[in-house]
C-alpha cells in the first residue's frame, strides 16, 4: 500500500506550511485498470451537461477581456486561495492570468497580507469562483490562446472507485488536454501524475515527469506544496508539451 496526500480535495488553508500533513492510503498498486477504456469513452463521446449560471456569467465577463488582451493567457485551474495565481502574474508580467477554484471561501481569503513576496503593482491577474466542469469546455470552445495551464495539487482521489473523479478520469478530459501550449501539474502522488501522463497520451500528447526541487530561495507554488515539502514528502510534476 502507498500512503499519500489527504482526500479533501484542493487543499483549503492559506498560510499553514508547517510539517504535519497527514497521509492515507490508495487501494491501487498502479495505474488503474480501467483508465484506458473509461479515457477513450470520454474521447468518442462529447460532454453536454448544462452550465451553470454563475459559471457561464463568469466566464462571459473574462472573455471580453481575454479577447481584449493583446499578450499571453495563463490558465491556474483549482487555484485555491491564489497563492499559484500572483505569483504566475508576478513572474509573467506581460500574461492575463486567470486563476479558478469552485470555492468561494477559499478565492475571497485575504492572503496578501501574509504574501511570501512583493505584489506591489502586480495587477495583471483575475481569481474568480467557477465550476470547472463547465468552466473549461467554455474555455475551449471559445478557443483561448492559453499558453500555459497549471494543475496544481489537485484531489487525488486515491481510492480506486474514484477514478472518474480524477480529471484524467473524468468526462472533461478531452477538452482540459486541449488547453495550453504546455500543461503542468503537481502532485505528491506519482501515481496521479503517471495516470494523467498515460491519458495524455491516449489524447496525443506527451509528457515527462520529474521531481519538484525548490532551491532555498524560491516560493512554493502553493501553501501546500511548502507543506508537503516540509513534512518530508515527495512532489512530482507533470510537464506536457504541445
Amino acid at each position: 500500500m502507498v500512503k499519500q496526500v489527504n482526500e479533501q480535495g484542493r487543499q483549503d488553508q492559506a498560510n499553514d506550511s508547517q510539517g504535519d500533513s497527514k497521509a492515507i492510503v490508495t487501494n491501487q498498486d498502479g495505474t488503474h485498470e480501467n483508465l484506458v477504456s473509461v479515457v477513450e469513452k470520454h474521447l468518442k463521446h462529447s460532454f453536454d451537461k448544462p452550465y451553470q449560471a454563475h459559471t457561464l456569467a463568469v466566464f462571459e465577463a473574462l472573455d471580453a477581456k481575454v479577447k481584449a488582451w493583446q499578450g499571453a493567457v495563463i490558465l491556474d485551474a483549482c487555484c485555491g486561495v491564489g497563492q499559484s495565481t500572483r505569483l504566475l502574474a508576478k513572474n509573467n508580467p506581460n500574461a492575463l492570468v486567470i486563476g479558478v477554484d469552485k470555492s468561494a471561501n477559499r478565492i475571497t481569503r485575504n492572503v496578501e497580507e501574509h504574501f511570501p513576496v512583493d505584489l506591489a503593482g502586480v495587477s495583471n491577474y483575475e481569481i474568480v469562483r467557477a465550476n470547472l466542469n463547465d468552466f473549461y469546455r467554455l474555455v475551449e470552445q471559445a478557443n483561448w490562446p492559453v499558453s500555459k495551464h497549471y494543475i496544481l495539487y489537485p484531489n487525488p482521489w486515491p481510492k480506486s472507485k474514484h477514478l472518474q473523479r480524477r480529471w484524467h478520469g473524468a468526462a472533461v478530459f478531452p477538452s482540459i488536454i486541449k488547453i495550453g501550449k504546455t500543461i503542468t501539474l503537481r502532485s505528491n502522488w506519482r501515481l496521479y501524475l503517471e495516470e494523467f501522463q498515460l491519458a495524455a497520451e491516449i489524447a496525443g500528447r506527451k509528457g515527462t515527469i520529474s521531481d519538484v526541487a525548490l532551491s532555498e530561495n524560491q516560493v512554493p507554488f502553493t501553501p501546500f506544496e511548502a507543506k508537503f515539502i516540509n513534512s518530508g514528502q515527495a512532489c512530482w510534476q507533470l510537464e506536457i508539451d504541445g
